[in-house]
This record gives C-alpha cells, structure tokens and sequence, in this order.
C-alpha cells in the first residue's frame, strides 16, 4: 500500500506521543470515542499511522494560547502517514487531511507543518506548471538573465487608456514582465477586455519596433467558467500571461486554470 507522509513540529501540554496519537486518528478513522463500526479491519486498512517521534525539548509555558494547560509542554517532531487510498489523487482532500482539523485540536498548543511526501502516482495524476522558469523564459522570447518586472500602480483608478499609457512607459525603460495588481480585475472602471485590448496593442507596437516582447500578466481571478472565458480572451490577443489568486480561487480553481491555459500562470497569494 502507497502512503502519504508528513512531518510536523508539535507541541502538546499532553505530551507529544499522546497528541501524535490524537492527530492520526483525527485525521483518519478516529473521532472522540471508539466506534463499533471502527473495527481492526478498519483499521488496519484506513487508519493513519505515527512513522516516528522525535522529543526536541519542553519549555513551561505553551508558545500559543492552548485550551488544555499542563506543567510542561512537550515539542517534538512527528512523522504522520496516510494511505494513498483514503484520499485519491485529490488536491483538496489532502489539504484537508494533512492540514485540516488537527489546527484546532486542544492537545496541541503549537504545530507547522514542515515536509510532505508524495507517492509517484499522486504527483503523476496532479501536474506541476506547465511551463515552469524554462518556458516561461521561451514566452520571453528566450530572455537571458534577470527578469526584471513591476506592478501597475496605483493598483486600482486607471482605465485601460491609462493603464496603457503608463505599460508604453515601462516598456520603453526595458521593463521585462507587468503585472496587473491582485485588486485590479473586472471592474466596470477598467474592463478586463478593455484593458487586454489596449495593453496587448502596446505590447505589440513595442515587438515590432524592438523584437522583444514584454511580458504582461492579466489579472483574470473570477468564478471558474468566466477564468475560462477570460483565458480565451487572453488567447486571441496573444497574451502570455495571466494572474490568478490562488487563495480565493482555492485549488479546484488553480487546477481548472492550469488545465485550459495555454499562458503561463502567475499564482499570487493574495
């Protein structure tokens, strides 16, 4: 049986072997108390497993405020592992099990999460980049050396006549990569369809006269259908890039993004 595994500073008021414990079954087969349909079977076949523990010293008063209380609290580091078969080739499900409820447990008064490892298959079914540095050097033109890039700014006020105006500027100072700002989207004051329009003219004024081609990420954070669309609305102005803010769009939109871009993606953390 493939399995996944992570690793994990703790600290517990509860010792760290007893909060290891509590932490696997949390996230597996367990719950507050023993149920009749948790047999050995069960788990035997779906329960997480502690790989290992290693105790890096204790200190008397909890790093973050903790529920439970105790005389010490323990730290240590824990190995956690998982069947691949609990949680399929799905991104969401292993943040929800790697990374999900054991936040809040009271045994633990701090964890991080350090280092996960996954099994081949898992990486194989949920793709990295599509192009990475080394394409997205090649949308550059075959760009050498540093990339030099900037923000529009202000972030949000410009139409996209101004918007424009300010990329022929930065153009010209042989600025490499644009990005729009993570607040500056769809609004009704600068249209992304406007603004596409007006940025990729200058973009291609400035490659015909030059050769070079700066390039502009465009920032098409929205529901997953309408990123769609405005992937192909990108696509038929040949841009290169496109923003999307990877915590509001969460994974399933990363993924649905990822899979229909033929632009590189710009994640922002926002």
């Amino acid at each position: 049986m493939t399995r996944i595994t992570a690793v994990y500073d703790i600290e517990s008021p509860s010792g760290v072997a007893h909060a290891a414990a509590v932490m696997a079954g949390e996230q597996s087969t367990g719950t507050f108390v023993r149920l009749a349909a948790e047999t050995d079977a069960l788990r035997e076949r779906s329960a997480a497993r502690i790989e290992s523990i290693e105790i890096s010293g204790e200190r008397p008063e909890p790093s973050l405020p903790s529920r439970l209380t105790g005389p010490r609290y323990e730290r240590g580091r824990v190995t956690v592992s998982w069947p691949v078969e609990n949680i399929g080739h799905s991104l969401t499900t292993l943040l929800s099990t790697v990374a999900g409820n054991l936040f809040e447990l009271a045994e633990l008064s701090a964890i991080r999460l350090l280092d996960i490892d996954l099994p081949s298959s898992f990486v194989a079914a949920c793709p990295g980049p599509q192009f990475g540095a080394a394409g997205t050097r090649r949308m550059l033109g075959g760009h050498v050396g540093p990339v030099i890039g900037t923000i529009i700014k202000p972030s949000v006020g410009l139409d996209a006549a101004g918007t424009a105006a300010l990329v022929q500027t930065l153009v010209d100072a042989d600025i490499d990569f644009i990005k729009d700002d993570e607040l500056q989207a769809n609004g009704t004051y600068c249209p992304l369809a406007d603004r596409v329009k007006a940025v990729t003219a200058v973009l291609d004024r400035h490659a015909d006269k030059t050769g070079r081609r700066v390039m502009y990420a465009f920032n098409i954070t929205d529901e997953i259908e309408q990123m769609w669309r405005n992937l192909e609305l990108l696509e038929a102005k040949n841009a290169t890039c496109a923003v999307v803010c990877i915590n509001a769009v969460g994974l399933p939109g990363v993924r649905a993004v990822r899979d229909r871009s033929t632009v590189v993606i710009h994640g922002h953390r926002a």
